[in-house]
């Protein structure tokens, strides 16, 4: 399976559906950018950072999310969180 970084285009930006169905499919090897961009397109927005914890919330679902910069990696786990809280409130993704 291609990684995040193999499927940009050349501007260096990775449409945001096939941005999804990539960590949908794959949980590994996703950019940390990549996935902070996908936060942000669903609301997320930095609410503050403590160490290398940065903490998101969408303020119109209530919710919040702890993402990890793994040497420029998104964690694993983390995504999957992510993409609970998308299903569980029928967050959906434009381009």
């Amino acid at each position: 399976m291609k990684t995040t970084k193999e499927l940009q285009k050349e501007d260096g930006v990775l449409p945001k559906k096939k941005l999804l169905a990539i960590l949908i499919n794959n949980h590994n090897n996703v950019k940390f950018s990549d996935f902070i961009v996908l936060l942000n397109h669903f609301g997320f927005e930095l609410r503050r950072i403590n160490g290398s914890h940065h903490i998101y919330k969408n303020y119109a679902i209530g919710k919040s999310i702890n993402v990890q910069n793994d040497k420029g990696e998104a964690k694993s786990y983390q995504i999957k969180q992510f993409l609970q809280i998308i299903e569980e409130y029928e967050l959906e993704v434009e381009d």
